[in-house]
């Protein structure tokens, strides 16, 4: 099920576009201002986020750019500013899209649905990915082994799922920390040793001597197929 995080700082806003996603069956997570759009997204990892930018404590486009620092969530700008300089600003600071407000309801869901497609990986071959131990579906969020699906924590598939999507890449400590935690980490390495010590344990034929998930001492990890 696809998560929505809206943030934005009108109740009525927030209140129509919960009760419209969910409708539409997606999960809906909602923050009034930046810093809690900023924890919301680290905690929850949303697959798309609408946001406003004229926000009480701080603007858009700066919530925009430091989303951009560790995640690739689509960003679909809902916005009362109409100047096409403002439009630009938000889109090369790594939004999406934009919406401009008084905005019809259908025509903001196809624009995120639309953003949603555009994030998901392009063929079946990046969809299912294959090892000779297990199988990372992406699209439903699952792993199996041996014909049965391997219970991941989110923090163990957010783990799995950034290093699988960069396959047969070095992926930096400090990026994934960011990515997975949230932007505020990026020294705490020992919470990577131990995920990823969870993670071959449900995963590897022999953790010990692990195939798949390789750690490159010093730099970071890289996931091999």
């Amino acid at each position: 099920m696809t998560r929505v995080l809206v943030v934005d700082d009108d109740p009525a806003i927030v209140r129509a576009l919960v009760i419209n996603l969910r409708a539409r069956q997606y999960e809906v997570d909602s923050a009034e201002d930046g810093a809690g759009a900023l924890r919301a997204a680290a905690a929850r990892h949303p697959d798309v986020v609408v946001l406003d930018l004229g926000l009480p404590d701080t603007d858009g486009v700066d919530v925009i750019r430091r989303l951009r620092a560790w995640s690739r969530v689509p960003i679909l700008v809902l916005s009362a500013r109409h100047a096409s300089g403002e439009k630009v600003q938000a889109l090369d600071a790594g939004a999406d899209d934009y919406v401009t407000k008084p905005f019809g309801m259908d025509e903001l869901l196809a624009r995120l649905r639309a953003a949603v497609r555009r994030a998901e990986p392009a063929d079946g071959g990046d969809v299912v990915v294959e090892t000779e131990a297990f199988t990372v579906d992406l699209a439903a969020k699952k792993v199996h082994r041996d014909g049965r699906d391997v219970r991941l924590t989110p923090t163990e598939w957010h783990l799995l799922e950034a290093l699988v999507r960069a396959r047969g890449r070095l992926v930096g400590q400090r990026q994934l920390l960011r990515e997975v935690w949230g932007p505020s980490y990026g020294t705490e390495t020992n919470y990577l040793r131990v995920y990823m010590a969870q993670l071959r344990r449900k995963l590897e034929a022999d953790p010990s001597r692990p195939r798949h998930l390789i750690t490159e001492p010093g730099m970071g990890y890289r996931f091999e197929k």
